[in-house]
């Protein structure tokens, strides 16, 4: 009686802490429903921001750049953040991979605006114009620590036996490494590039100094870009009660863009791994 009452009330007690963190959360989403459903719209998805004062308007502009941005700082970012992780995994305890890992590590907990300065004052000053790719460099950078560090764990997790298999059979170092282990450790590797890029996705500060804005449509890489994280900041402070409502219409439509990119990376990483079971 006494086990049976001990486990009962710690499953109480753990479902009672499962809600309180979830309280947070389920306001946050709800607040965020009742404010930002009734902005959303077509117009509001694809146009243009209005003049100050004129009501409508939209963020297309901070879309599309947001996604030009985004894929300027996967370009940079994942194959150094990955294969830093690999190197990690790989060399163990050497001193160069301990160096690796101590700075990934400051890396992590560097200030995001802190790194926006830092991009600010060796590419932005130097361009003598705020740019896209200023903002990317500074996003790549946010990145790198949580790509470095996931994909480490997840290539940690495959069993050693793989490897031992995959040198046995004839492959080199570097095949085993990368065609056996990094792909049994696939869906590990995705999740780390979903943590990094909702993660970068939602930085304001570092395209506060990078990539600043741009009321128009822009494709170049090397002009002020609109970002939908500057859009959001900028609305949500304006004295204009239409920019705010704007501004929760966006933070809800960005909210929605990171739940949606982990639901496709998960989903992915499942059909992958089922069709390499089956076969």
């Amino acid at each position: 009686m006494r086990r049976r009452l001990a486990d009962r009330t710690f499953t109480l007690a753990c479902g009672l802490a499962v809600a309180v963190a979830l309280v947070p959360l389920a306001s946050l989403l709800w607040l965020l429903l009742a404010r930002g459903l009734p902005v959303l719209g077509w117009g509001f998805l694809t146009g243009l921001p209005k003049p100050v004062g004129e009501a409508g308007g939209g963020i297309g502009n901070g879309l599309l750049g947001s996604a030009l941005i985004l894929a300027l700082a996967s370009a940079l970012g994942l194959p150094v953040g990955i294969g830093a992780g690999l190197y990690l995994a790989e060399a163990g305890e050497r001193p160069l991979a301990k160096a690796v890992r101590f700075v990934a590590e400051v890396l992590g907990g560097v200030p995001s605006i802190v790194l926006g300065l830092a991009v600010y004052a060796l590419l932005v000053r130097p361009m003598h114009r705020f740019s896209a790719l200023a903002g990317a460099v500074a996003l790549a950078l946010v990145m790198l620590p949580t790509l470095a560090r996931a994909t480490e764990e997840a290539l940690r997790l495959v069993p050693r036996d793989l490897r031992e298999a995959s040198l046995a059979l004839g492959a080199s170092e570097w095949r085993s490494g990368l065609l056996v282990v990094a792909r049994t450790a696939a869906g590990g590797i995705a999740t780390g590039v979903c943590l990094a890029l909702a993660r970068a996705a939602g930085e304001t500060a570092p395209l506060l100094f990078t990539a600043l804005g741009n009321q128009f449509w822009n494709l170049r890489p090397d002009q002020p870009t609109a970002s939908l994280p500057v859009q959001i900041f900028t609305y949500a402070i304006s004295p204009y009660p239409d920019w705010q409502r704007q501004a929760w219409g966006a933070a809800l439509v960005l909210l929605l863009l990171v739940g949606l990119l982990n639901l496709i990376a998960r989903f992915a990483t499942r059909s992958r791994l089922g069709a390499g079971a089956a076969r």
